[in-house]
């Protein structure tokens, strides 16, 4: 893979991040952004385990899906106190995904400022994720294909960025948003993947109160290099911009219960296929 770094500022004003990230679609890390919240002291483990205590939270791993259940089922289920006891004292690859703070931690929404850098954001689904030191998410992009802000909290994350003109290059599921579930993005294998070296990217490594702004449709690849977790505030889809909402529909109501469909009656049959059809099709391109 061929990787820059992200472009990385300390500050910046509404009007140059319209003018050159939002309306390019380009990648942005503000160090240390959320620092300047009145309530930044809170955002820790500590605080995080004190309000939630008793709370029951799915949880996942890095085990792939299983062919005869929904892509998005659970591993397994633990409360959230023993889960961050988990991943702050031991290794563990157990991660929370999409845990809504409106709905079970109400408290928060005092906590934060959302950024006014020129983003209509959508308040209702402000989300944490959490992951443990060897936790890691698969390579994908957002099915409701809005712009996004990521703001990560306590230990460091490693972050691979692709647009989506690098679909072939990296292994595109057909009817999916994901990639090949067997590639280590960390370690490719340039030799089983060859179009993996053709793929032109961005990598950042998130810190303490770090924001990431990524574009929608971008492909990204998480990885936490310690216990740590993230907030997600994401844009507001836009009739406005048309095209834009089309492919948001797309995604979310076609592309999404079509492979829902084939996947509940094909079962295990269904991924392989898809799979192997993706290993074709980006495989081809080097013809």
């Amino acid at each position: 893979m061929i990787l820059e770094k992200v472009a990385q500022v300390e500050s910046i004003d509404k009007k140059n991040f319209i003018k050159h990230y939002l309306k390019k679609q380009q990648p942005l890390l503000i160090k240390g952004y959320a620092k300047q919240w009145e309530a930044f002291p809170l955002w820790n483990f500590d605080y995080i385990r004190n309000k939630t205590k008793g709370q029951e939270v799915p949880i996942y791993d890095n085990r792939p899906a299983d062919a005869n259940q929904s892509s998005d089922t659970p591993a397994t289920y633990q409360k959230m106190e023993d889960y961050l006891d988990e991943i702050t004292t031991r290794d563990s690859d157990k991660r929370i995904f999409f845990y809504i703070i409106t709905d079970r931690l109400p408290a928060l929404l005092n906590n934060f400022t959302y950024p006014d850098l020129g983003i209509k954001f959508f308040k209702r689904l402000p989300t944490l994720f959490f992951g443990g030191n060897q936790a890691r998410v698969l390579m994908h992009y957002d099915v409701d294909m809005s712009d996004f802000v990521h703001i990560h909290f306590e230990g460091r994350k490693r972050i691979l960025l692709f647009d989506q003109s690098q679909s072939r290059n990296l292994y595109k599921v057909p009817l999916s948003v994901h990639t090949i579930e067997s590639i280590d993005f960390d370690h490719p294998d340039y030799e089983k993947y060859p179009a993996l070296k053709k793929a032109k990217g961005f990598e950042v490594e998130m810190e303490h109160g770090d924001l990431l702004f990524i574009p929608k449709g971008w492909w990204h690849y998480n990885r936490y290099l310690e216990a740590g977790f993230s907030m997600s505030l994401r844009a507001m889809p836009s009739p406005v911009r048309f095209l834009n909402f089309l492919d948001m529909m797309y995604h979310v109501f076609v592309m999404r219960y079509t492979d829902k469909i084939c996947r509940k009656i094909g079962k295990e049959k269904w991924i392989s296929y898809k799979q192997k059809q993706a290993y074709k099709q980006s495989n081809r391109d080097l013809d």
